[in-house]
């Protein structure tokens, strides 16, 4: 049996508070010095799991006490160390592949000098997130725009789209769409980005607002703030948000019942399996970037299979074929920490049943 290790972080000051409950009251400036003083420990062990092929793993979970912000503004190789620490101690509980959870996989390189530095093999999961942010996003469109040829009327949004994980995604959508727009916060970037997959350089643009055009929206930017609003979103979109801290702001919760947001990279892991951690999830529910890892140890293939800023098509292709064997799969729509049910989507879909046909209503905006 091969074991895995995934490394976690607080998203924000606060998530400190559900490890440290008497942190609760604590302003966010004192509970990071709190974390600056903890190190890298074990918060949870799985249960064996079990794929359908009869291949068995196990993994632990190691907490890096470290905020999304505490890892954009800290020196890059202070993080390093850190994160470093909580990848020797996977090491140290057995794994023979780690995974990198959140902001720990988008710092400096993307993993490969941790990867570099690190005694047993190092992933980003992003090519597993890329698969099942596709296949969440054009099932959730399907199911919206059931009569409409997106070849001739659809309408992409890519926001974050110089990242690997938002660049592949248009990539890969590219030619499912009658119009792509990327989104970043360079334009030269982004420009960079349109031309390497394709698309015309009036498809790049830093205007956010821009998205208010598209069908399908995948966002998933670095940004430790909200980055689209109820204001940006036209009724009917569908919105798959990869990004974690949200890109989507929680006021579109409130404010706008008539689009679709779903958490990008939700995935039910085989066997039914105890993961010792609340993340949020409901039972069996994983991130897609730790399930990269599952598959891997799964697999028998310890190595660095998502490694750095770039992910390829044929990356994205194979740990979708890989995962799918292992009994892996999208385990239907969360929204905002709940389930989506299907009332909930043929609401919306009575809304966006008005914008079928209307591209050239959306040119205008």
């Amino acid at each position: 049996m091969k074991k895995f290790g995934f490394i976690v972080h607080a998203v924000t000051a606060k998530d400190a508070a559900r490890r440290y409950p008497f942190l609760q009251r604590w302003p966010d400036p004192l509970i990071e010095l709190f974390m600056l003083m903890k190190g890298p420990s074990v918060v949870g062990r799985t249960s064996v799991i079990t794929s359908p092929t009869g291949a068995v793993t196990q993994g632990v979970f190691v907490g890096v006490p470290m905020s999304t912000r505490m890892l954009q503004k800290l020196p890059l190789e202070f993080s390093y160390k850190r994160i470093l620490k909580a990848i020797e101690i996977a090491a140290q509980e057995g794994a023979e592949v780690v995974g990198l959870g959140a902001h720990t996989a988008c710092i400096g390189d993307g993993g490969i000098t941790l990867n570099a530095r690190s005694r047993v093999p190092v992933t980003s999961g992003n090519s597993y997130t890329v698969a099942t942010a596709i296949e969440a996003g054009m099932d959730a469109v399907g199911r919206l725009y059931p009569n409409l040829d997106l070849r001739f009327e659809g309408v992409l949004a890519v926001v974050g789209a110089t990242g690997a994980i938002g660049k592949t995604c248009a990539q890969m959508l590219k030619d499912r769409f009658a119009v792509t727009y990327l989104i970043g916060r360079d334009l030269d970037r982004t420009q960079a980005a349109a031309e390497s997959i394709g698309l015309p350089l009036s498809t790049a643009t830093t205007d956010v607002g821009i998205i208010r055009k598209a069908h399908l929206v995948i966002s998933v930017t670095s940004s430790d703030t909200d980055v689209i609003k109820s204001e940006h979103l036209s009724p009917g979109t569908v919105v798959v948000d990869v990004a974690r801290p949200r890109d989507v702001s929680f006021r579109v919760q409130k404010e706008r019942q008539d689009v679709l947001v779903i958490e990008g990279g939700v995935v039910r892991v085989p066997g039914k399996p105890s993961f010792g951690l609340n993340f949020g999830f409901p039972p069996y529910d994983a991130y897609a970037c730790m399930s990269e890892t599952m598959v891997l140890a799964l697999e028998g293939r310890c190595e660095a299979f998502t490694c750095g800023k770039d992910v390829s098509p044929e990356q994205v292709e194979e740990i979708s074929r890989l995962a799918t064997r292992q009994g892996f799969g999208l385990s239907g729509y969360r929204s905002f920490e709940r389930r989506v049910e299907d009332e909930d989507v043929e609401r919306i879909a009575s809304l966006a049943a008005k914008r079928v046909g209307l591209l050239s209503d959306l040119i205008a905006y």
